[in-house]
């Protein structure tokens, strides 16, 4: 299995980050807009409808309020034919009452390593942008 860790410096308190983050199905409004063009809940499941249409079922494993921790996992081969897929974002307080947000994704099969680490390294500098508007 790969591990794709990426991180940024948000210019805003790590709370208000958090909540962005934990308001899972906002995620089209709060973090990728744009990206993300709507988001429903069914159950534990997120359903992300993205830009050109297609659909990213997720299963929303965790929000971990005490941590500033979120864990999910794409369901089903998808876009990019995945056998597995888990990722998580973390808030933790940085100096001068910035956030850190850290987005670690584990990938199966390996070789899809480049591609998912591209979409995350744009996706995480999309959400800064947007959490520090």
């Amino acid at each position: 299995m790969v591990s794709v860790r990426v991180e940024t410096i948000v210019a805003a308190a790590p709370e208000a980050v958090w909540d962005a983050v934990a308001d899972v199905g906002n995620v089209h409004r709060r973090l990728l807009p744009g990206r993300v063009a709507a988001a429903r809940l069914e159950g534990d499941e997120r359903v992300l409808t993205m830009s050109d249409g297609s659909e990213v079922r997720e299963l929303i494993v965790a929000v971990d309020h005490e941590h500033m921790r979120m864990a999910y996992s794409v369901q089903g081969p998808g876009r990019l034919a995945l056998a597995h897929h888990h990722a998580a974002f973390q808030v933790i307080a940085h100096d001068g009452g910035h956030a850190r947000l850290v987005w670690v994704t584990d990938v199966l099969p390996h070789d899809r390593e480049p591609a998912i680490r591209a979409r995350v390294e744009r996706a995480i500098e999309e959400m800064r942008a947007v959490l520090e508007s």
